[in-house]
């Protein structure tokens, strides 16, 4: 049998299709920076704004 001649076949195709990494990119081009909106600091405390990120069981039942 031709087992050895299916093998190489078959590791030569795997070769040619992942046979090389994709090239490394770099963390500088990953990440994006965005001035804040006008008028806003990005870690300001608003009141009226935060209740809507946290969550009340007694709120939730209108207690």
């Amino acid at each position: 049998m031709s087992t050895g001649n299916t093998t190489d076949t078959q590791t030569a195709a795997r070769q040619a299709k992942f046979g090389k990494l994709p090239e490394r990119i770099p963390s500088e081009d990953m990440v994006t920076e965005q001035p804040s909106p006008e008028g806003r600091t990005p870690n300001a405390y608003t009141p009226e704004g935060s209740w809507n990120h946290f969550s009340c069981l007694a709120l939730d039942l209108g207690l």
